[in-house]
């Protein structure tokens, strides 16, 4: 017992140690990296956006679950998509946001992000871009706010699961995650196997690798993201029977990973769309992060889209 005990003492100071030493990293990483885009004030905090600047049709893209720097996450699609008005809004818990916020409710998340876009004067009608869990959020978006929308496009969306199951609010509960990057174990692990966090491909600079890699130590497990992930359940409950408005056009991209994934996937996309009367399912050959290595595949789909009568 007295061995269990000096031991479990050591533990705790080196992780004491780590903790202090991990947030005097932070502090002066932060100091020294100067941010990217621009914090807009909404209701419960600031959110920030990153844009291109460009005088075409604008395109607001929404990042996956948990992705630590959507600004950069975006960046070789943001490139491929040059002439755009490409607008990159992170939510609550991502990039540069505030990293707690309101509940993270389908409702919370599309009502936030009409009011940045309505702060920001972004030309309408625009087209919407998610990837992974965004396909929620675009999916209530396109039913709240359908006449500001040209298009929705989905990268690897995920689909809300029909059921008839009751959801439970969920309960507040201790974020692991967060103790994690607290204690600096994410930067440890981070900094010995950066290929964890590094996204696939060649199509980042090394300036946007090592920010990407700093900002997973910043923002791991912070709670609005905890939040947003323990509400999964629920939101997809809210958006059971839910469609897309039928004259609102839609592309879904599939990620191809696997011939029983990607069968599944792409009928799930089309029940959604069966009411849609001008959408299009294209699978592309890659992971579930399709912008990391199919960018210029997906920017050229998108152009073909677009140039077919939708938008300006």
């Amino acid at each position: 017992m007295r061995r269990f005990g000096i031991a479990v003492l050591v533990v705790l100071g080196l992780l004491l140690v780590s903790t202090a030493v991990n947030a005097a990293m932070e502090r002066a990483e932060k100091s020294g990296t100067p941010a990217y885009g621009e914090r807009v004030q909404v209701d419960g905090g600031a959110l920030n956006v990153w844009r291109s600047g460009g005088e075409g049709q604008p395109i607001v893209l929404l990042s996956g679950l948990g992705t630590a720097a959507p600004g950069l996450d975006f960046a070789p699609l943001a490139r491929e998509l040059d002439g755009f008005d490409v607008i990159v809004v992170e939510g609550f818990g991502y990039g540069y946001s505030d990293m707690e916020g309101p509940p993270r409710t389908n409702e919370n998340i599309s009502t936030e992000l009409h009011e940045v876009l309505a702060r920001l004067q972004v030309r309408q009608p625009y087209v919407l871009a998610g990837h992974s869990i965004a396909g929620f959020y675009m999916l209530d978006y396109a039913n709240r706010y359908p006449s500001e929308l040209s298009a929705v496009v989905g990268i690897d969306a995920t689909i809300p699961k029909p059921g008839p199951e009751a959801v439970d609010e969920p309960e507040p509960g201790i974020s692991w995650e967060r103790a994690l990057a607290v204690t600096g174990i994410v930067r440890a692990v981070t900094f010995l196997a950066p290929g964890l966090v590094d996204p696939e491909g060649g199509a980042y600079t090394e300036d946007e690798l090592q920010r990407m890699r700093l900002m997973a130590n910043w923002n791991f497990g912070n709670p609005a993201v905890a939040d947003e992930t323990a509400r999964i359940a629920n939101n997809a409950a809210a958006l059971r029977g839910v469609t897309y408005p039928g004259d609102l056009p839609v592309l879904a991209f599939i990620a191809d990973e696997s011939a029983d994934s990607t069968a599944t996937k792409v009928s799930s996309a089309r029940n959604l769309l069966d009411n849609v009367s001008r959408h299009q399912v294209v699978t592309v050959e890659g992971g579930h992060y399709l912008h990391h290595t199919q960018s210029a595949r997906m920017a050229g789909e998108i152009r073909a889209f677009m140039g077919s009568g939708i938008g300006e």
